[in-house]
């Protein structure tokens, strides 16, 4: 069984951000009119119970199992493994995977429900196909993730604590040296904070989730705002929302239209992904 889906009506909203908070060589801006056919999109990122099915039924064996290893935050490790000089919080685990997400010595037997982790954009894809659906492209993503609100920050408004309840799982204190705040470290449930107005769950914050389209900066300038999608090649695929390593000090990524980007191939402790589907015509 895979995640339910929920339709999102389609027609024309408006992407992007002008937002001064943004990062410019992102290619957040201009915001524009963009214009989408009718689809499906997951309600949950792919949790870790979903994508055990698809293992056992094809046997798939991830990039970061061919590996031998993937990138696990330091502080959810005690190993002494070599970290990521740009980005030190980041440690080179051997036998990291998404049934061992902080190494050998962990497991997801208490995780069924959180989102599957380590998968690198193959992976996503693989399981895409198995489940009879593909990736969201980033406009689709994007449109999804806004839930029917114009222009908001996040995906239930403009106001990051309503009623000062958080709304999504991200960095609570100074990063990477100090976590502070009530929730665990590290991933949580798919469904652990409401849905936005189209039902969708889990666009901010928790794990990125793996676009279908290459990231180009600026491609969106030059292309077709009419059920758009990324350049014909690339370097990097798309990922949107943020995760729970996300702060406000270093990166304020967990806004709706902020945009990062990965190599296919790779896979973190914080990335994940969603799936989508087209609606035929008719339907």
């Amino acid at each position: 069984m895979t995640e339910p889906m929920v339709e999102v009506r389609g027609g024309v909203f408006w992407m992007g951000s002008d937002d001064p908070l943004g990062f410019p060589e992102d290619g957040e801006g201009p915001v524009r009119a963009v214009r989408l056919r009718p689809f499906l999109i997951d309600a949950t990122a792919v949790t870790n119970a979903s994508f055990a099915l698809f293992i056992e039924a094809t046997g798939h064996v991830t990039d970061a199992e061919h590996l031998g290893w993937s990138f696990v935050f330091v502080g959810e490790t005690g190993s002494g493994d070599p970290v990521v000089e740009q980005a030190p919080w980041w440690a080179a685990v051997e036998g990291a995977n998404w049934r061992h997400p902080s190494g050998p010595q962990s497991d997801i037997n208490d995780q069924g429900g959180h989102p599957v982790v380590h998968v690198s954009w193959h992976d996503a894809l693989a399981y895409a196909g198995w489940a009879g659906k593909r990736l969201p492209t980033e406009a689709e993503w994007e449109c999804a993730a806004r839930g029917g609100l114009d222009q908001q920050l996040y995906p239930w408004g403009d106001v990051f604590l309503p009623e000062g309840e958080p709304r999504c799982r991200i960095w609570d204190g100074p990063f990477p040296r100090r976590r502070a705040g009530s929730l665990p470290p590290g991933t949580g449930p798919v469904r652990e904070f409401p849905a936005n107005g189209y039902g969708v769950y889990g666009m901010a914050g928790n794990v990125w989730d793996w676009c279908a389209d290459w990231f180009d900066p600026v491609h969106h300038l030059f292309t077709t705002r009419d059920n758009p999608h990324g350049p014909a090649s690339g370097e990097r695929r798309v990922l949107r929302g943020g995760s729970h390593l996300c702060h406000p000090s270093y990166c304020n990524r967990y806004r709706v239209a902020a945009r990062s980007s990965s190599t296919p191939e790779s896979s973190t402790g914080h990335i994940g992904f969603r799936c989508a589907r087209d609606i035929p015509s008719g339907d």
